[in-house]
C-alpha cells in the first residue's frame, strides 16, 4: 500500500464515534474494477455532477468517490455523497476532513476525524514517476528549490524530482485550503525534499521486497501569512512524506493527526 508508506498508522481517536474507531483511514485502488460490488456506486447527487463528463473524468471521479465512501466507513462514519464545493474541493461531512487523488492507474482517498481545539487537515496527491513537460518546473518552483532538485537528481536519478515537487505542492495546497479557505500559489511555499537514508544501499532507497523504489519526507515553509490555528498560533508550514513505487509517486500530509 503506497499510502501506508506516507501516512501515520491509524490509531484510535479521542473523538471517535465508537470504541476503536480510528482517527484516520485511507483506501487506494489501482484500477476501476470493483468486481460487481453493489456498494461500489455513486450516490445520485454525485452521479449528477458527471452529466457532461467525458469517460476518463467519469472513471476517475467514480473510483475516487468510491474510495472516499470506503474510507469513511473505515473511519466509523456513514458513507455520504462527497460533492464538489465552490472551489471544486470535496465537501466532507461534519467532523471529517479528507483528500482525494487520481492519476493513470491509481485512485485514493484519505479521511481524518476532526478534534476539538486542534487543527486537523490532510492532503494527498499521486502522479506518474515521470518528468514534467518542458517549462513546467520553472512555473511551479522557486530558484532555491530548483537548486536542491538538481543535487537530488544527481544522487538519486530513479526519481522524477520535478514531478515529486509538483505533487508535494499539490498536497500542501490540499492541506492548506480547509484551514485557510483561500488560494495558495506554487510560489507561496518553499519545499525541501529529503530521502530516507543517504545512499542507494539504504533500506529506505532501492527496489526492496515491498516494491518501493524510494521514500522520504518534505518540509513546506509558507512564504505568506497563514491562518490562526485554534491554539492561537499562526500556521507557518507543513511536514509531509513521499514514496515512489509501481511507476507512481505519492505525497501526503497528515496535519494534526
Amino acid at each position: 500500500m503506497l499510502l501506508g508508506a506516507v501516512l501515520p498508522a491509524p490509531g484510535p481517536s479521542a473523538d471517535s464515534a465508537g470504541p476503536g474507531d480510528p482517527a484516520l483511514a485511507a483506501v487506494e485502488k489501482y484500477d476501476d474494477d470493483f468486481g460487481g460490488d453493489p456498494d461500489a456506486a455513486l450516490f445520485p447527487a454525485e452521479a449528477a455532477v458527471l452529466t457532461r463528463a467525458v469517460d476518463k473524468r467519469r472513471r476517475e471521479f467514480t473510483t475516487g468517490r468510491i474510495c472516499a465512501h470506503r474510507a469513511l466507513r473505515a473511519l466509523g462514519e456513514a458513507a455520504v455523497p462527497i460533492l464538489p464545493g465552490e472551489h471544486r474541493e470535496p465537501r466532507w461531512p461534519d467532523g471529517v476532513v479528507g483528500s482525494i487523488t487520481h492519476t493513470a492507474g491509481y485512485r485514493a482517498a484519505v479521511v481524518a476525524r476532526t478534534v476539538a481545539g486542534r487543527a486537523v487537515s490532510v492532503g494527498i496527491d499521486a502522479e506518474p514517476n515521470e518528468a514534467t513537460p518542458g517549462g513546467v518546473l520553472r512555473e511551479i518552483s522557486l530558484p532555491d528549490e530548483r537548486d536542491r532538485l538538481t543535487e537530488l537528481g544527481r544522487a538519486h536519478p530513479a526519481v522524477a524530482w520535478d514531478r515529486l515537487l509538483f505533487s508535494a505542492k499539490e498536497s500542501v495546497y490540499k492541506a492548506w485550503f480547509p484551514l485557510a479557505r483561500r488560494w495558495l500559489g506554487f510560489g507561496d511555499a518553499d519545499l525541501t525534499l529529503t530521502v530516507d537514508g543517504d545512499h542507494d544501499d539504504d533500506p529506505g532507497f532501492g527496489a526492496g521486497g515491498d516494491g518501493l523504489v524510494a521514500r522520504g519526507g518534505f518540509q513546506a515553509r509558507l512564504l505568506v501569512a497563514g491562518p490562526t490555528l485554534p491554539t492561537g498560533e499562526e500556521l507557518t508550514g507543513f511536514t509531509g512524506r513521499w514514496v515512489v513505487g509501481r511507476g507512481l509517486l505519492v505525497t501526503a500530509i497528515a496535519f494534526g493527526c
